[in-house]
């Protein structure tokens, strides 16, 4: 699996769209700052998606994901590659019996495909959004979230890159 978390929040600026001349109107915008963090890992062999909807990004919340893949692939020896953030990184994160860190290159975000997925969602949920509201943009994330794990097809196309797909059936 390959794992990441990605920041989605309200951070909107006034903008002006596209209308016939002489007209220009600015879109409706907020000028605020709230962010929650979605954590994902994606198993681009099966499309298999797992994500959750954490309120910070570090040691604390990375733990609680890894246990929440351990819980949801109970019978499944997981390979997690990561990125390099601290937070991935510390002593004291637990693994569970059935999971293992795996760490990318440093400075390498193109290889890792659940970048692709944050893409995904982005453009199909929160393109052209400006929330009124924390919780109606996490309500929008959770939605978008649970529509990728239930659909493992989408996941698998946006993340199956060859070479991925390749070095895992050479190591079976």
């Amino acid at each position: 699996m390959f794992q990441d978390e990605a920041r989605f929040g309200r951070i909107s600026r006034g903008r002006y769209c596209w209308m016939c001349r002489p007209d220009r109107p600015l879109v409706k915008a907020a000028v605020i700052h709230q962010y929650t963090y979605a954590y994902g890992a994606v198993s681009p062999l099966d499309g298999r998606f797992i994500s959750l909807m954490l309120p910070h990004v570090n040691t604390e919340c990375m733990q609680l994901f890894i246990n929440e893949v351990s819980e949801r692939c109970p019978l499944e020896n997981v390979i997690m590659t990561i990125d390099g953030a601290g937070w991935h990184r510390a002593n004291a994160l637990v693994l569970p019996d059935n999971l293992r860190l795996h760490l990318l290159p440093p400075y390498s975000p193109e290889l890792n495909p659940q970048e692709h997925i944050w893409d995904e969602l982005r453009e199909k949920y929160f393109h052209n959004h400006a929330f009124d509201s924390i919780d109606a943009l996490e309500d929008r994330l959770v939605a978008g979230l649970a529509h990728l794990e239930q659909h493992p097809e989408t996941v698998r196309s946006i993340t199956a890159w060859p070479w991925i797909i390749t070095a895992v059936s050479n190591a079976n």
